[in-house]
C-alpha cells in the first residue's frame, strides 16, 4: 500500500515559488541575481494599517475568531463590494480566508465531484488547475492568443462548456499576462454564461485596483446581474494594499456556498489570524489615497519594461492593461543556441539559460499553460528593472 495519496500524482509544485527559491539559493552562493519571479509588491504596508494591527494587539485581540471572519471585517467587505463594484451582499454572504488561495481551494473543495469540469483560460495562475485536480475535478484549459492580448473569446468559451462543466474561472487583470477585460469584452463572456445556467463563475479580482491609463475595471456580476446567484467574487488585500504576508483573502457569493466553505474551513484552519483581520478592516475602511500613487509607479515600470524588452532580439512584449506582470513571447529565440552552447528548445530552456548566463530569474510561460513565453514581475525598483532588461537584451543578442 502506497503511503502518499494518489492525489499528489495529479499536481505539480508551484513554478513561481520554485523560481523565487532558486534565485534565493544562487544569491546565497554569492551570485548577482535579479529576481523577477515574485508576485508581490515591493511597497511596504501603509502605516495606518500597521498601526491598526498594533492597536489590535494592545487591545488583546489575540484570540480565535469566528471561522468566516470577525464581524467588523465581513461588514467592511460588504461595504467595499457596494462602494466599489455596486454589488449588494450582506455580511453573512462574505467569508474571510488565509489569503485568496484558501478561498479558491475551499470553493473547489466544497463543490467538485469526480468528473466535474472547470474551464480555465490560459495563460492561467499556476495554482488554478492544480487546485481543481487536488479537489477531484478536471481542469479544461482553453488557450488564448497573444494577438488577442491573451483574452478569451466568447466563441472559445462556448466550445469549452459541456454538461459536465461546473465552474468557469475568470481572472482580470490576469496573473500572468496582465490582460484586463473591458466592460464590453466581459459582456461577451457573460452572454455565453447566461445560456448555460449550470455553470458557476469564480472570479479572481485580486488585481482590481492595479489597472493603467483610462482602463475601467469591471467584475462579472456588475456587468451581468443575472449571474449573481451563481458567482463567487474573490478578492483580497495582498496586492493593492501591499499586504501579501498578512494572508487575508475574502469573497462574497450565494449563502449556500459560503456556508459550505465555512464548514470546510472550520475543519481545516478555522479563522484567519486575528491581528491580520483587524489590519484588513483598516485597509478596506481607511484612506485609499496611496493606491493611485502606487499605480502611477507601477505604470511607469510597465512602460519601461515593455519598451526595453521589445528592443531585445527575438522578444515580443505586448502592453498589458493591469497587474504588475508582462508576458513576452520568446518564440524568436526557440531553436537558437545560448551562449553556453545549449540549443533552446522550450521557454523553460530559455529562462534556465538566462538565469545561468545573466543572473535574471523569470518564470517560463509553459508553467502558466501557454508558451513559448515568460513572465516578468515588475514589482521592483526601476533601477533593478532597467539592469535586468539590459541583461536580457545582452543575452538575446548573444544567442545564435
Amino acid at each position: 500500500m502506497a503511503f502518499l495519496a494518489d492525489a499528489l500524482s495529479r499536481v505539480k509544485p508551484s513554478a513561481t515559488i520554485a523560481v523565487s527559491q532558486k534565485a534565493r539559493e544562487l544569491k546565497a552562493k554569492g551570485r548577482d541575481v535579479i529576481g523577477l519571479g515574485a508576485g508581490e509588491p515591493d511597497f511596504d504596508t501603509p502605516d495606518n494599517i500597521k498601526k491598526a494591527a498594533i492597536d489590535a494587539i494592545n487591545r488583546g485581540e489575540t484570540k480565535y475568531t469566528p471561522v468566516s471572519g470577525i464581524p467588523e471585517l465581513r461588514e467592511a467587505i460588504a461595504k467595499k463590494f457596494k462602494r466599489e463594484n455596486n454589488l449588494d451582499y450582506t455580511a453573512a454572504q462574505t467569508i474571510v480566508g488565509t489569503g485568496g488561495k484558501q478561498i479558491l481551494f475551499n470553493a473547489f473543495m466544497a463543490t467538485l465531484n469526480a468528473g466535474d469540469e472547470v474551464v480555465i483560460p490560459a495563460p492561467y495562475w499556476v495554482s488554478y488547475p492544480e487546485m481543481v485536480a487536488l479537489c477531484g475535478g478536471t481542469p479544461v484549459v482553453v488557450s488564448t492568443k497573444q494577438e488577442n492580448n491573451f483574452k478569451l473569446k466568447a466563441e472559445d468559451l462556448e466550445k469549452a462548456i459541456t454538461p459536465k462543466t461546473k465552474w468557469f474561472v475568470f481572472n482580470s487583470p490576469s496573473n500572468p499576462s496582465g490582460a484586463a477585460y473591458s466592460h464590453d469584452e466581459l459582456k461577451a463572456l457573460t452572454d455565453v454564461l447566461m445560456k448555460h445556467p449550470h455553470v458557476w463563475v469564480l472570479t479572481d479580482d485580486m488585481y482590481e485596483h492595479l489597472t493603467y491609463g483610462d482602463f475601467k475595471f469591471a467584475t462579472p456580476v456588475e456587468v451581468e446581474p443575472g449571474l449573481y446567484d451563481r458567482t463567487l467574487t474573490m478578492n483580497g488585500v495582498s496586492k493593492a494594499y501591499a499586504m501579501t504576508g498578512w494572508r487575508i483573502g475574502y469573497a462574497a457569493g450565494p449563502l449556500q456556498l459560503i456556508k459550505a466553505m465555512d464548514m470546510i474551513q472550520g475543519q481545516q484552519t478555522s479563522g484567519a489570524t486575528s491581528i491580520a483581520q483587524w489590519a484588513a478592516v483598516e485597509a478596506l475602511n481607511g484612506p485609499q489615497d496611496f493606491i493611485p500613487q502606487n499605480k502611477k509607479i507601477f505604470e511607469g515600470r510597465r512602460d519601461l519594461v515593455v519598451s526595453m524588452l521589445n528592443q531585445a532580439k527575438g522578444i515580443a512584449c505586448p502592453t498589458p492593461e493591469g497587474a504588475f506582470y508582462v508576458y513576452p513571447s520568446c518564440a524568436g529565440l526557440i531553436g537558437k543556441t545560448a551562449p553556453s552552447g545549449k540549443v533552446m528548445e522550450t521557454d523553460e530552456d530559455f529562462v534556465s539559460e538566462l538565469l545561468e548566463a545573466e543572473g535574471v530569474a523569470v518564470v517560463h510561460g509553459s508553467a502558466f499553460g501557454l508558451g513559448p513565453n515568460f513572465r516578468i514581475s515588475y514589482a521592483t525598483s526601476e533601477a533593478l528593472l532597467e539592469e535586468a532588461c539590459r541583461r536580457i537584451q545582452r543575452f538575446c543578442a548573444a544567442c545564435r
